[in-house]
């Protein structure tokens, strides 16, 4: 009797636990509470993005001299990364921070020359006008679009909807920004050096993580995606860096007016295929027609080497071959970095071009992959049949 009392009091409770069953169960509540978490985090620390992601595409192309510098010297890992952090301070921030201060001053002066010709008015130089061919059509666009006052002005306001006074005041007093760019440099820093203390950590929960959600393509996105990062920022950047040192001296020595000017443009345009190749021949046709033909034709020479050297031995022995990223990526990857991110995009936009065309290369190499042993197995020859003397045994029909 008592046995049977318990067991309809237990069978009262749980359909009493069943008729109560919460709207909101553990499982959903706790993947409400992490998804609110995640978006409180992305929208209180967006701003942090873009210093992070240039520190880890920093870490990744410099991962392997930080393992040669915690070998070479007794310091351990966290003095090998200050030491990194030093010298890519020393001989990479400063000079590229120098060089856009001095290319400033010199820009200054064009903008200068401009607001006096808008407000004057003046002539086509007397080069511009004698070339052969187009000398005369040169110098009558100079008068319609330049020469007359207010022409400048009239122009830029019909490309870009301001007034050159209003392009002008706004670069000249785009020094406001200086504070907001060294914060975003010294978090950049920050967060360098801890990728160089604890990138071993990181990258082993990385790869677990991974392992879980792409447990078939893990092994191989996690070998591409460092080897993508290096050869973008060793072959495009560094080397596009280089280009602007090595061909704004020459600019110098040719005579060019604001070398350094043209030398940060020749670096950022050597990031697109062709921009290097374009500026000097620009460089050499404007020395030759103004006069110096035979600085012009040195520095023609001068670049032509010098792009040579630089794309058949340089940037093979710098990353084992080039980097074969299209010109529409790398060019999408310049103008979406620089729109988004400020300078610090005009680095990261193109590595991020480069792991997409990486993603989509081995996509389509896995595709190609599947379809070749697809066509192997339709191809494959069915087998051949058994000798009459091991076929079996059939009964005949009676």
């Amino acid at each position: 009797m008592n046995e049977t009392k318990s067991e309809a009091l237990s069978d009262r409770q749980d359909r009493l636990k069943r008729a109560r069953r919460p709207l909101i169960t553990d499982i959903s509540a706790a993947r409400w509470l992490l998804l609110l978490i995640l978006a409180a985090s992305v929208y209180f620390f967006h701003g942090f993005l873009v210093p992070v992601l240039a520190a880890l595409i920093i870490a990744f192309a410099s991962w392997p001299l930080l393992l040669r510098l915690e070998r070479s010297l007794p310091i351990g890992r966290a003095g090998a990364g200050a030491l990194l952090l030093l010298m890519i301070v020393g001989f990479l921030v400063i000079p590229v921070m120098m060089a856009l201060l001095y290319a400033f001053r010199e820009l200054q002066a064009w903008i200068g020359w401009a607001i006096n010709t808008n407000s004057l008015g003046a002539p086509p130089p007397v080069w511009l006008e004698t070339l052969p061919h187009v000398g005369p059509w040169i110098g009558e666009k100079w008068r319609a679009y330049i020469g007359e006052p207010g022409a400048i002005s009239e122009m830029v306001q019909l490309v870009s909807g301001a007034n050159i006074g209003t392009i002008s005041r706004g670069i000249l007093t785009a020094g406001t920004l200086a504070f907001h760019l060294a914060l975003t440099l010294l978090f950049m820093l920050i967060a360098l050096f801890i990728f160089y203390r604890d990138g071993e950590r990181i990258a082993a929960q990385v790869d677990r993580v991974g392992s879980r959600i792409l447990p078939d393509r893990w092994d191989r996105i996690s070998r591409v995606v460092p080897a993508t990062i290096s050869s973008t920022v060793t072959g495009m950047t560094l080397i596009a860096m280089g280009e602007g040192v090595v061909l704004g001296t020459a600019y110098w020595i040719a005579g060019m007016p604001s070398p350094v000017t043209l030398g940060v443009i020749t670096g950022f345009m050597a990031l697109v295929p062709g921009g290097a190749p374009f500026c000097v021949v620009a460089a050499s046709s404007y020395l030759a027609a103004s006069g110096s033909p035979w600085a012009g034709l040195g520095l023609f020479l001068w670049g032509t080497i010098e792009l040579f050297i630089v794309d058949k031995t340089i940037r093979p022995v710098l990353v084992g071959g080039p980097v074969k990223l299209p010109f529409l990526p790398t060019f999408f990857g310049l103008v979406g970095g620089i729109e988004t991110m400020g300078i610090v995009g005009l680095f990261v936009g193109p590595v991020l071009m480069a792991l997409l065309v990486s993603m989509w290369r081995e996509w389509q190499r896995e595709i190609d992959i599947a379809e070749a042993e697809e066509a192997d197995t339709i191809r494959r020859p069915p087998p051949e049949p058994l000798p009459s003397a091991i076929r079996p045994l059939r009964s005949e029909p009676g």
